[in-house]
């Protein structure tokens, strides 16, 4: 009879087991470089920054490689030649490109997160175009309508186009406000006012949560000073983001500025416009 109870416990144990919840996935997090703007005025990045100094920034996307088989990227950089000619960055690769540097061709990125509709972060959305998209819903709703018509001259036109064919499409996830898990292991905040409603990311990894600020935080230096980015609609809301970065991150260093090329310094590998945050 012992035995029997003995048996009948250790298959209810594996029987638990097997019904066990699989861990939620961690990611291996990459900033990856497309392009350099050169000689960009540091006062555009950080209010009352010297207006002589200039610093060129870096271009960048962000891969999340998840355990699971998910390949996240946050933004989608520019690519179009009207941006090229205007701008003129140097050493530009198309981000899709890029990305593949990283080991993922751009019909393998399964989900885009656009943190905000300015056209170096949005406008290479159409080269990923087996990815969802996720994007604010009051950021969408401020900026363009259904049609891709631009209510909100921050968006640019064909850009407006392209989100918009994208929703029509059924690839357009709208989120409903802060502090969202939209993909197992990968959250959004909103707060940070770069525009109507940008958002960020923390995202798992091995070693604690990372968070990918985008243009919510520019440079190192907007954190380390707690100066508010330059290009903000409510600098209050930019100084509290920042700091609320700070609680979200496991470790000040996985906080990964928007434009920094201090990034590739810090995180020198793998190298060549590739740097994994750890």
């Amino acid at each position: 009879m012992i035995a029997r109870i003995g048996l009948a416990v250790s298959a209810l144990i594996a029987c638990v087991a097997m019904t066990r919840a699989p861990a939620a996935p961690t990611y291996d997090v990459y900033a990856i470089k497309y392009a350099t703007l050169p000689a960009f005025h540091v006062s555009g990045l950080i209010q009352g920054a010297d207006t002589s100094r200039r610093l060129d920034i870096a271009m960048m996307v962000w891969l999340l490689k998840g355990s699971d088989g998910r390949n996240v990227l946050v933004d989608a950089g520019f690519h179009r030649d009207n941006f090229i000619a205007r701008w003129k960055p140097r050493d530009f690769v198309p981000p899709s490109e890029a990305v593949a540097r990283a080991g993922v061709s751009a019909d393998k990125i399964t989900d885009v997160i656009i943190t905000h509709v300015h056209w170096d972060h949005l406008d290479g959305i159409d080269l990923f175009p087996n990815a969802r998209v996720w994007l604010q819903r009051e950021e969408f709703e401020h900026h363009l309508d259904s049609s891709g018509t631009v209510k909100d001259r921050t968006i640019d036109a064909a850009d407006a186009k392209i989100l918009a064919a994208i929703a029509r499409e059924g690839r357009l996830h709208l989120v409903d406000g802060d502090a969202k898990e939209i993909i197992p292991g990968i959250r959004v905040y909103t707060g940070g006012k770069h525009t109507f409603q940008s958002q960020f990311a923390t995202v798992a990894t091995s070693s604690g949560a990372a968070v990918i600020a985008s243009d919510n935080l520019y440079l190192y230096e907007n954190l380390a000073t707690h100066r508010p980015i330059a290009q903000t609609l409510d600098s209050m809301s930019n100084l509290r983001a920042q700091a609320r970065m700070e609680t979200l991150a496991s470790d000040r260093r996985l906080i990964v500025p928007g434009h920094d090329p201090e990034v590739f310094v810090r995180f020198p590998e793998p190298g060549n416009g590739v740097a994994r945050i750890r």
